[in-house]
């Protein structure tokens, strides 16, 4: 006779939507060093992170899980303090000397801060920072420290001799490697640090080669880690692409508290420090500099480099108001109309924007009568190696081609300022009244602007200046020839 034997019924965990319930990940036994808190997996009598002995103690963590492993919390390095509490006087930004710079700056370089200065090759990086780093040596009571990846300790002390920059707290220093580098910080103790430049330096233990990716970011963040702990204000010099775009990885620019770009013409003397990133201040400013065979030099108002003066009215010329950042330029646009020519004619631009001044060539070919321009060359240019860009400078530009075309010789004391769109209209633009009054301060007595910008509109009425709003470029131009006939 068989007996069937009975077999219990194996207990089902609850399901919720058709998966089986997961249970909290429970508390496990782990090991951690109370040295250097390196989670070892297995018990060592020595820690493999930092090397002490008997460090690593067995541990009960429990914590969210990242990647397979648990994430416990720590005991931070310094509480959280309330914000009253706390001293902004680590973080004052203290002058280098060079005022052009320090309005770009917010002020000037603060302790512990990073500033990435990428500029084209032969643009004058090397000389501002070996101009700035003498000013801080001879101001500021602590040496400054110049290391140059790129030349000789002799190449520079040629360039000092020529700039007249020779201090006795400036030390200069030729090394590639970053162990190097951290010698001579302990060696001089720097309040300035410059080096020229972050993708000649190469750390070893990381992969790749001087300039790589990898290299540049570990050196970087090497860089700022010591920075932030040294309190050692810093300067790096970095590589631009064929784009004008800082060399390297995106990261860079993330890990520095402020990034630069050093612009010119190398056929000019004029030379822009423009701020893309800043944590101290504006992002939006802009410094202006000269360079000349001594070396190079602020320019607290460089308008005048932007401006033509004649004895009479020419024509083919219009001045506009160009803000570079919160600074205000004025700038003078000049035109030139050719002989007509079978074909296709040439539209020649220098320091404008060539695919504005054809949108210009066509609304003026188009809104106004007596002018021919479509079978006929255009040369535009703007005065001093300025590039002019921004929609601001339409109108100008308008009556700059208008007036060569017409012969027609605008007033010397005439400014135009507005956007021009493509059914004529004259639009408005930004910091009209900061435009006005620094076209006021030059001498200029009257402005076309955009309707609603006026002192009726904005309340600011520049001293001895007439402002005339204007609706389209035909009444633009209607105003110009009237003001010049009078």
């Amino acid at each position: 006779m068989t007996t069937s034997r009975s077999t219990p019924a194996r207990a089902t965990p609850a399901r919720a939507g058709g998966t089986r319930a997961r249970t909290p990940k429970e508390a496990r036994p782990a090991y951690e060093c109370d040295a250097c808190g390196h989670q070892p997996p297995k018990w060592v009598g020595r820690c493999t992170e930092c090397g002490e002995w008997g460090s690593v103690v067995e541990s009960t963590i429990s914590g969210p899980v990242v990647s397979g492993r648990v994430v416990s919390s720590r005991a931070p390095s310094e509480p959280a303090r309330p914000i009253a509490s706390i001293s902004a006087a680590p973080a004052r930004a203290r002058a280098t000397g060079v005022p052009e710079l320090d309005r770009v700056l917010g002020g000037g370089l603060v302790p512990g801060a990073v500033v990435l200065l990428a500029g084209e090759p032969g643009v004058g990086k090397s000389t501002l920072l070996l101009d700035v780093a003498q000013h801080w040596a001879a101001g500021s009571g602590s040496p400054s420290l110049v290391v140059s990846g790129e030349e000789s300790v002799s190449q520079v002390r040629l360039r000092a001799e020529r700039m007249g920059t020779l201090h006795e707290q400036l030390y200069l220093a030729a090394e590639s490697d970053l162990g190097a580098v951290l010698g001579h910080l302990d060696a001089v103790k720097p309040g300035l640090l410059v080096l020229d430049s972050v993708q000649t330096i190469s750390m070893p233990g990381a992969e790749g080669v001087p300039g790589g990716v990898t290299q540049v970011r570990a050196v970087t963040a090497a860089l700022v880690a010591v920075a932030k702990e040294r309190g050692i204000a810093t300067v790096l010099v970095g590589h631009v692409t064929k784009d004008g775009q800082v060399a390297g990885p995106r990261v860079l620019e993330h890990l520095v508290d402020v990034v630069l770009h050093f612009e010119g013409d190398k056929h000019s003397s004029l030379r822009m420090v423009r701020g893309v990133k800043n944590r101290f201040g504006a992002a939006d400013e802009v410094g202006c500099f000269e360079m000349h065979e001594g070396g190079i030099t602020s320019l607290a108002d460089p308008s005048g480099l932007f401006l033509t003066r004649y004895g009479e009215p020419v024509p083919g010329t219009c001045v506009t108001v160009a803000m570079e950042g919160r600074r205000a330029l004025v700038t003078e646009v000049q035109a030139l109309i050719g002989a007509t020519v079978a074909g296709s004619p040439r539209r020649t631009v220098s320091g404008l924007d060539s695919a504005r001044l054809a949108m210009v060539l066509a609304v003026l070919q188009r809104r106004t009568e007596r002018l021919t321009l479509h079978d006929r060359e255009v040369f535009a240019a703007t005065v001093g190696g300025i590039r002019v860009v921004e929609p601001a400078a339409d109108l100008a530009v308008a009556l700059a081609v208008a007036s060569g075309g017409l012969n027609l010789a605008i007033d010397q004391h005439l400014v135009a300022i507005g956007e021009v769109g493509l059914t004529g209209e004259v639009r408005r633009v930004s910091a009209v009244p900061r435009r006005l009054a620094e076209a006021a301060r030059l001498g200029f007595r009257m402005a076309l602007v955009p309707t609603g910008c006026g002192p009726d509109s904005t309340g600011v009425n520049p001293t001895n200046m007439r402002v005339i709003e204007v609706t389209d470029v035909r009444s633009a131009l209607q105003w110009a020839a009237r003001v010049s006939a009078e």
